[in-house]
């Protein structure tokens, strides 16, 4: 078997998603640590993007991580996604979905004042309701009783929202069943839990008190050692 190497930043959510197709996959890979603000030559060689992840299929780069999934999902058992292709399109949808969420949290995580702030956290609620209506069912992962590749991606998405609120932040959730038990059963979902280093909540906080933001200084009053 070719071996795979996932290159990945320690906080990066498109890492975390690799990793967990990876583990679920049942495959060894090795990781390979980059700060990407000080991003070393070898890495530039093999990230035209300059982002992670990238997974190094013996020494054949593979970046984006939507790209590396499939790519996973092509050449490894057991299968993630669903068979029938009208069900897999859907499926892909909420992948993309769920970046967009990762998106608006990085808008909330960086909004300057209390307003833009608070305008963020709505629009969140707001993603966090369609998720609701998608997951009307018996649970426990996006498509019932079989873990896919949304749940892959939405495994790193739930893990902000845990460091959030032990910093204080009031839970989002509240009022949307559906969500908060899938956010229980990723949690402990032994491929989610180990997609981190042990440390990640810790390297997260400090990341998040240095944005100079909104969220930046509440932090500061409620936490400030």
């Amino acid at each position: 078997m070719t071996p795979l190497t996932l290159v990945s930043h320690a906080l990066c959510p498109y890492v975390q998603r690799a990793a967990i197709v990876l583990a679920e996959k049942g495959v060894s890979f090795e990781r390979r640590w980059v700060e990407l603000d000080r991003k070393p030559d070898w890495f530039l060689a093999i990230s035209p993007l300059g982002k992670t992840p990238v997974l190094l299929a013996g020494d054949v780069p593979v970046f984006e991580s939507a790209v590396i999934c499939e790519y996973l999902e092509d050449t490894l058992a057991p299968a993630l996604h669903p068979a029938e292709p009208l069900r897999r399109a859907v499926e892909r949808g909420w992948m993309e979905y769920g970046s967009a969420v990762l998106n608006t949290i990085w808008s909330f995580y960086t909004a300057p004042d209390e307003a833009a702030l608070e305008g963020r956290r709505a629009a969140l609620r707001a993603q966090f309701e369609q998720v609701e209506a998608a997951l009307d069912h018996g649970g426990p992962w996006f498509a019932g009783p079989r873990f896919g590749l949304v749940d892959a991606v939405f495994g790193p998405v739930f893990r902000y929202f845990d460091v959030f609120e032990s910093l204080g932040e009031p839970n989002l959730f509240e009022g949307l069943p559906h969500v908060q038990r899938w956010r229980g059963a990723l949690a402990s979902r032994p491929s989610v839990r180990g997609a981190v280093l042990p440390d990640y909540a810790e390297r997260l906080t400090l990341f998040l008190r240095k944005r100079g933001s909104a969220l930046s200084r509440r932090i500061e009053v409620t936490s400030p050692t």
